[in-house]
């Protein structure tokens, strides 16, 4: 069986069908260093779990629902540009 795709169709490699991996490696690094952080204040088990999942799951929504699919590592990318760049213009009309 043979299957044809568009020449425009755009085909990326994706984790589970749904994750990229550059989204991934970032999630994971952010994990590893929230953990490791939990872990070096002397806190119960019950509160380095609550604060692993305030910090963790928002970036995971985020990364899995939003901005139509888009990157997290472009739109982070944007995002810094904006804030770096911001400048309002205000053009005015010689009479």
């Amino acid at each position: 069986m043979k299957f044809v795709f568009p020449q425009n169709y755009c085909f990326k490699n994706k984790l589970f069908g749904f994750i990229d991996y550059s989204t991934a490696i970032l999630n994971l690094v952010w994990y590893v260093f929230i953990f490791c952080v939990s872990n070096l204040l002397p806190l119960s088990f019950t509160i380095k779990s609550s604060i692993f999942i305030v910090l963790c799951f928002p970036l995971f929504l985020f990364s899995v629902f939003g901005m139509n699919r888009e990157n997290i590592l472009y739109v982070i990318t944007y995002m810094f540009t904006f804030m770096k760049n911001r400048k309002i213009y205000f053009y005015s009309k010689n009479h």
